[in-house]
């Protein structure tokens, strides 16, 4: 008798369950990975709109037999100049919510363009689900029901979000027949009936109509872009990350910074180094933006006079204090998939903080994302905001290579915390060889760019919290499973199938055949 398969052939990942099944169902049914990733992506769209949505960003790696980087970014409208948006603010920084963060939303291209190239299905079959879940409805979950109270907070005066999402309780059927006739119409239309259909009238007008500078033009005009990904070795592994405007540069930085200090057991002296290395990471992300405007090229902040400068600068036995940074949290949505051919998607996608903007589009269901408040409006800053520009971005989906083939697909959610939730899964996975779970269920601590206080799991050794403010280190322990160390979800290919990890901090499932 032959030994029972001890790994799925094919498999899904994501931060709620239906949207994991809707892309197992895809997989099982004759799909690809690419087919599986869209179906999951749009239902996470609808079930769990206060992590991503219809009116977001998407970025995605996919592997084929060659690797692939899609750039999914929305650009600032083109009257978006500093004079303009300081005077709309009223201030001189820009708004958090409300119309004037709200940039041209990439994702619906993004879906568009990747099954263009990559899926076998069309994008009406893979909608379906996400379909009927926004007309029929699907039970809420406890734990989407708190996301959306603790929303209510910010968008108490929003009175559009509010008739959509200001009485959803647990366990009921949330039914949302607006973001039902958006699927419809990019059923019916595809992606022009987003850019250059009603849907764009609708989102222009009610932007505009709420003070915001968004133009159908601006809409018209969009277009994402096939990016060669930023590539840097951690140990025997090659980690291939987005470019900018992503903060994939900040985790390769902090891999390198790592990697040229040699190995260490799970312990202080890690723990102790790596939070140094990301305090560098992140205090050079200022530098980051639009790669037309970038004044450091990413490349030579991935090179080795540069990453040698900053790894010089870390003490082994005491913590430092490098120039603060800008905190940049946000809601995201990573999944990742993997099919019998050997196709694997890595893909990310977010509204930002949460619903976004908290501008939702009349008769669309559309949360439109508040991406431009990652702009500033320092003349002097890199990341100034300007026409058309693209702001820096922290979703960063993530694939590794050993001997040139792809062995690890990985990401997470969570603003700041996804270059550091990289590096301590790839430290566990590849330095101490743990199973994908298990790394992904381990202890995890998060730097905060703002005072470079630790954020560390209650679940951490009390003796490692303690050594570590012995160094220097402001930590402070949180709930053992936070949410906001992020959702990772990961799948490692092994000699027969693959191995697949969801967060234990989400609501998701990781499935396969």
């Amino acid at each position: 008798m032959n030994e029972a398969k001890r790994f799925p052939s094919a498999c899904v990942a994501s931060p709620h369950y239906l949207a994991s099944a809707a892309g197992a169902r895809v997989l099982a049914t004759g799909g690809n990975a690419l087919d599986a990733a869209i179906a999951t992506n749009l239902v996470l769209g609808v079930v769990a709109p206060y992590l991503c949505g219809y009116g977001g960003d998407l970025f995605a790696i996919v592997w084929d037999g060659a690797t692939h980087a899609y750039s999914g970014c929305g650009r600032a409208p083109l009257a978006a100049t500093l004079e303009t948006v300081r005077a709309r603010a009223g201030s001189d920084a820009m708004p958090p919510y409300g119309p004037l963060p709200v940039t041209v939303p990439g994702a619906v291209d993004g879906w568009f363009t990747l099954l263009d190239r990559f899926g076998t299905r069309t994008f009406d079959d893979l909608a379906e689900p996400a379909l009927r879940y926004a007309r029929d409805g699907f039970p809420m979950t406890a734990r989407g029901a708190y996301a959306i109270a603790l929303a209510r907070k910010l968008y108490a005066d929003e009175p559009e979000w509010m008739r959509v999402y200001g009485r959803v309780a647990p366990g009921e059927t949330f039914v949302q027949a607006d973001l039902a006739n958006t699927i419809e119409a990019l059923s019916a239309g595809g992606r022009d009936a987003y850019y250059k259909g009603w849907i764009a009238d609708g989102i222009a007008e009610h932007v505009q109509a709420r003070g915001g500078i968004l133009a159908r033009d601006d809409l018209s005009e969009h277009a994402g872009e096939w990016v060669e990904p930023l590539r840097a070795r951690f140990r025997d592994v090659e980690v291939a990350e987005m470019p900018p405007p992503t903060q994939g540069v900040t985790a390769l930085e902090a891999m390198r910074i790592v990697d040229g200090l040699g190995r260490h057991p799970d312990g202080l002296d890690r723990h102790h180094v790596m939070i140094e290395a990301i305090k560098r990471a992140l205090a050079d992300r200022e530098l980051v933006t639009d790669p037309d405007h970038m004044r450091v090229p990413a490349s030579q902040m991935l090179g080795e006079p540069w990453v040698s400068e900053r790894r010089a600068r870390i003490e082994p036995d005491r913590a430092g204090r490098p120039l603060p940074a800008r905190a940049l949290p946000g809601g995201t949505a990573y999944m990742c998939t993997a099919d019998e051919g050997g196709m694997m998607v890595s893909l990310i996608q977010s509204n930002y903080a949460g619903f976004g903007s908290g501008v939702t589009v009349p008769r669309w269901g559309i949360n439109l994302q508040n991406r431009g408040c990652y702009f500033t409006l320092d003349a002097d800053h890199p990341n100034v905001v300007a026409p058309r520009k693209r702001t820096l971005h922290t979703l960063i989906p993530a694939m590794s290579f050993r001997g040139g083939k792809p062995w690890l697909v990985f990401g997470a959610m969570g603003g700041d915390g996804q270059a550091q939730t990289h590096l301590q899964l790839l430290a566990r996975i590849v330095d101490d060889g743990t199973d994908v779970q298990a790394a992904i269920d381990a202890p995890r601590w998060m730097v905060a760019p703002v005072g470079w206080t630790v954020v560390a799991e209650s679940r951490f050794e009390p003796g490692l919290i303690e050594d570590l403010r012995a160094r220097g280190h402001d930590v402070r322990p949180t709930t053992p499973y936070d949410p906001l160390m992020g959702h990772a979800h990961a799948i490692q290919v092994t000699g027969d199938g693959y191995a697949v990890g969801t967060d234990p901090r989400a609501e998701g499932a990781a499935l396969g055949y």
